[in-house]
């Protein structure tokens, strides 16, 4: 027996066209000047790369699609994202126009020496002041998910 994997778009799963709820301050009409706007990636800092990156590439699957040292920032950017099923360029230029305008990336950002600084961390958003919250992954199998989590004690 052999299946077929089909990854749906949003228009196959919801065909309705929507535009937006009704909140104050919504605004209803997408601006012109915004076309072509894509919201890329989220911006999370790690202290640790070497336990971050095996973290987001073995438990939710992500890839490293992009890693850029900046040694006058002393700081190092990894890009990584859920590509099942995508053509992702081999060629390093082609792959940072890919990672740039696809949705979805989480960028990690570490500031070098803090893996060895016992006093570095980063505001959780859980502790006054409250923030950021969470990112979040959609599964297709919660409960699988969830014993694969506690397999990888997350």
């Amino acid at each position: 027996m052999h299946s077929i994997a089909h990854r749906f778009t949003s228009s196959e799963i919801y065909p309705m066209t929507f535009n937006t709820e009704n909140e104050p301050g919504v605004h209803a009409d997408i601006p012109q000047q915004t076309q072509g706007f894509t919201f890329n990636h989220t911006m999370v800092r790690i202290v640790d790369p070497e336990a971050s990156l095996p973290f987001y590439t073995k438990v939710f699957g992500m890839r490293l699609l992009r890693k850029v040292d900046n040694p006058g920032g002393e700081f190092t950017l990894y890009f990584l994202a859920t590509t099942e099923g995508e053509d992702v360029p081999e060629d390093t230029d082609e792959r940072a126009r890919y990672t740039n305008t696809r949705e979805g990336v989480l960028e990690l950002t570490h500031n070098w020496g803090t893996e060895n600084d016992p006093n570095a961390s980063y505001h959780n958003g859980n502790d006054k002041p409250q923030g950021y919250g969470h990112i979040c992954f959609t599964v297709p199998d919660l409960q699988a998910a969830c014993a694969w989590m506690d397999e990888n004690s997350v």
